[in-house]
C-alpha cells in the first residue's frame, strides 16, 4: 500500500503529539517530585483535634535531615496555621483535616490540591528546591464566607530557616532593695542541636548567655535582676535570641508600697 507523502507526515506529527502530551502529563505527576494524594493519612474525631498528637499544636516539624511535616487544620474560614514556612531544598508532607465542614487545601502554583473531610486526614508530599512564596485557598464552598478562606506558605532560604522559640517569665514588680529573676525559654525544633546566645537588656543593665539547645528540645537561661541598681519606677526589658525578642517591664516599688509582685509570662517570640 502506498501512502502518500502527506499523510506520512501527518502521521508522524501526530505520534509526536501524542508522545508530547505522554511526557507533559508525566512530567506534571513526578517531575516537580510531587507525590499524588493516597488514603494512608488515616481518620480523626473532629470533636478530639484539640487533644490530637498531631493536630493539638499544628505548624511545621523537622522529623530528620532535609524532611518535614505540616499538620494544618481546616476550619469556617480559615487555616490553622495561616502561614507556613519551610526551607527550600526540603521534602514536605502536609497533614490537613477540618475541623467542621468540607473544605480544600490548594497550594497555588503547585499540584497540591484535595478536599478536606471531617473525620479525615489527607496527605501529601511534595519538595520544593526553591525558595518562593505561595498562596494557599479553599476550592470547595464551605459557607458565606469561603472566598474570604485562604492562607500563605513561605519558602525561604535554608540558611533563614529554624524552629525556634522564646518565651519569657517575669515578675511585673520587685521591692527596692530586692533581687528577682527573669527566665528565658528557649525551645529548638530542629533535630540538630542550636548554639545560640541569650541576651537581656533592662535600663542599664545587660547580660549575655551563650547555650547549646538540643535537637528537638530547650534550654532555660536565668537572670537575676538587681533593683537596688535599677532604682524605683518602670524599666523596660528585652530578651532576644537571634532574631527573636520578647519585652516587657519591671517596676521597682518602695517596700511601704506594697505590689503583689505576681508574674507575667511572655508569648513565643517573633521574629
Amino acid at each position: 500500500m502506498n501512502i502518500h507523502t502527506y499523510e506520512k507526515a501527518w502521521l508522524v506529527a501526530a505520534m509526536v503529539l501524542i508522545v508530547g502530551f505522554m511526557a507533559t502529563i508525566t512530567y506534571g505527576a513526578v517531575g516537580p517530585g510531587i507525590a499524588m494524594i493516597d488514603d494512608d493519612g488515616g481518620t480523626i474525631d473532629p470533636a478530639e483535634i484539640n487533644d490530637h498528637e498531631r493536630f493539638g499544636e499544628p505548624g511545621v516539624e523537622h522529623v530528620g535531615d532535609d524532611e518535614y511535616e505540616v499538620a494544618v487544620v481546616a476550619q469556617a474560614w480559615s487555616y490553622t496555621p495561616e502561614q507556613i514556612e519551610v526551607p527550600a531544598d526540603s521534602e514536605v508532607t502536609f497533614y490537613v483535616t477540618s475541623r467542621d465542614v468540607t473544605h480544600s487545601f490548594s497550594v497555588v502554583g503547585t499540584n497540591v490540591n484535595t478536599m478536606v473531610i471531617p473525620g479525615q486526614i489527607s496527605e501529601m508530599t511534595v519538595r520544593f528546591d526553591e525558595p518562593g512564596e505561595y498562596g494557599i485557598l479553599c476550592n470547595e464552598y464551605c459557607g458565606e464566607y469561603h472566598h474570604t478562606m485562604e492562607g500563605k506558605l513561605n519558602v525561604v532560604p535554608e540558611d533563614e530557616f529554624d524552629l525556634t522559640e522564646l518565651s519569657v517569665d517575669a515578675p511585673s514588680e520587685v521591692e527596692a532593695g530586692n533581687e528577682t529573676t527573669i527566665t528565658a525559654n528557649v525551645s529548638n525544633g530542629m533535630q540538630e542541636d542550636l548554639e545560640t546566645t541569650v541576651a537581656l537588656e533592662i535600663g542599664d543593665q545587660g547580660s549575655e548567655r551563650d547555650v547549646t539547645v538540643p535537637g528537638d528540645g530547650s534550654e532555660e537561661v536565668e537572670f537575676t535582676v538587681d533593683s537596688a541598681e535599677l532604682g524605683e519606677g518602670d524599666h523596660d526589658w528585652t530578651v532576644t535570641v537571634d532574631d527573636y525578642e520578647e519585652t516587657g517591664t519591671l517596676t521597682v516599688v518602695n517596700a511601704t508600697d506594697g505590689g503583689d509582685g505576681s508574674a507575667a509570662s511572655g508569648g513565643d517570640g517573633d521574629a
